[in-house]
């Protein structure tokens, strides 16, 4: 869960500071934003961290299992975005339709229980 954390957080803070800062082309000729700035380079301190999280998901979960929790991800950037009016994004009919879809599917992925082999038979 600390990866999609950290990978949300990552993706919203990019979001937000890409709408405030200046399109390359302008880089040279405008001031620019050092908190929007600050934003970018803390984004992708987040993103380095969830990496590390990912990882130990990795070990320690089935594939599947660990990749369907990171879709947990898009439906909380989803909520977050449309929720807080700073992103100015909205809610819509068949966007929450799709999230309940990805979160149903993360339900039923993960409602099975995790089988590991038994090595001691496998001889």
């Amino acid at each position: 869960m600390s990866s999609v954390l950290l990978v949300s957080s990552a993706q919203l803070g990019m979001r937000w500071s890409m709408t405030r800062l200046p399109a390359p082309e302008h880089l040279l000729t405008v001031s620019i934003d050092l908190v929007a700035v600050a934003v970018v380079l803390s984004s992708i301190v987040a993103y380095a961290l969830s990496m590390l999280c990912w990882l130990g998901a990795l070990r320690d979960l089935p594939l599947g299992r660990a990749y369907s929790l990171l879709s947990i991800s898009y439906a909380l950037v989803y909520l977050l975005a449309a929720s807080l009016p700073l992103f100015n994004e909205t809610f819509s009919l068949s966007k929450t339709l799709g999230v309940a879809l990805v979160m149903l599917g993360v339900v039923i992925i993960n409602s099975r229980p995790v089988r590991t082999p038994d090595l001691r038979n496998a001889s």
